[in-house]
């Protein structure tokens, strides 16, 4: 590119010059001296020398494009190459460039999971190390030094014991409000332990109900679910205190709606009720006002009957 510009710069310059050259005449220089006029044979002199530079130049330039156009060619040839040598690569392992960039996301989701530590080495297990750990895909040189490195970051992890210094077994009776009371000499930090056992508490393995492997809502604990305790900062203990008045006042309120939802269904009830007395009573009026006017027709009917006689 900047050799282009060159000749261009060069071109214009030439055809410049070309077109004023027979336009110098006497004037002033810079400093107040007379230029001469260029003659004929000095013009025609310059002409030459630059049209020998432009020519040569076209064919620096047309040697150049030549080249230019020769390395395309190679690139091409090249990125074919490596295209089949890519293609024949993954033959080798039975997949598809398709195939390997769905690989490649669960491959990196759980490299993730394993380097940082979420959740437990079951779950990284089964999303989705063992699915990886079967195919030939980890192989190719993209994941295989990868894959040893996670696969032995996961076995370290499986073997270390968890950390049972900042955590709770639950008992019979026990409560989040309670267990707050105990270890933060608060009860209203309960909402602290809630958020750190929410994904799951730290045996949530070995519990045999899947149910108690979670804690979902704040009230419902169970025996033998080991709680994380963690540790809070002032600024986590007025945080979880206002969650808890918080909480606390959003079940009064539901409490407070209940109970007049409560009434105006009772009052709604005795409504009702007295509307069906009130028909009941007016039904039972019509039937014997009916009896009465049936008894009057057959008295009625006696008497015509013994006049007619």
């Amino acid at each position: 590119m900047k050799l282009h510009k060159l000749i261009i710069m060069m071109m214009a310059f030439g055809l410049v010059f070309a077109g004023k050259a027979t336009l110098f005449a006497q004037d002033d220089d810079d400093n107040g001296q007379e230029v001469q006029e260029m003659d004929e044979d000095e013009w025609q002199k310059q002409m030459d020398e630059l049209n020998g530079q432009k020519t040569q130049l076209n064919q620096k330039l047309g040697d150049l494009n030549k080249d230019i156009d020769a390395l395309k060619q190679t690139s091409a040839q090249k990125d074919k190459d490596v295209e089949k040598c890519t293609s024949d690569l993954y033959s080798m392992v039975g997949t598809t460039q398709s195939g390997v960039a769905d690989f490649r996301k669960k491959f990196e989701e759980t490299e993730r999971k394993i380097n940082s530590k979420t959740g437990t080495p079951a779950d990284a297990r089964k999303s989705y190390f063992d699915d990886i750990s079967n195919d030939k895909e980890r192989c190719l040189p993209e994941f295989q030094d990868r894959y040893a490195s996670m696969k032995k970051k996961l076995e370290d992890w499986e073997g270390q014991k968890p950390d049972m210094s900042g955590t709770y077994t639950v008992v019979k009776g026990d409560c989040l409000w309670k267990i707050s009371k105990a270890k933060y000499g608060s009860p209203y930090f309960w909402p602290a332990i809630w958020d750190a056992n929410k994904a799951g508490v730290v045996n949530k393995d070995q519990m045999k109900n899947k149910r108690h492997s979670t804690i979902t809502n704040p009230n419902l604990i169970y025996p033998g679910q080991v709680l994380k305790i963690p540790q809070l900062t002032d600024a986590q203990k007025k945080e979880a205190e206002m969650k808890a008045h918080k909480y606390r006042k959003t079940r009064r309120h539901k409490k407070e709606e209940m109970k007049k939802d409560e009434k105006k269904d009772q009052k709604d009830m005795k409504k009702d009720t007295k509307k069906d007395e009130k028909k009941d009573v007016k039904k039972d009026t019509k039937k014997d006002d009916t009896k009465k006017d049936m008894k009057k027709d057959t008295k009625n009917t006696k008497k015509d009957t013994t006049k007619k006689k």
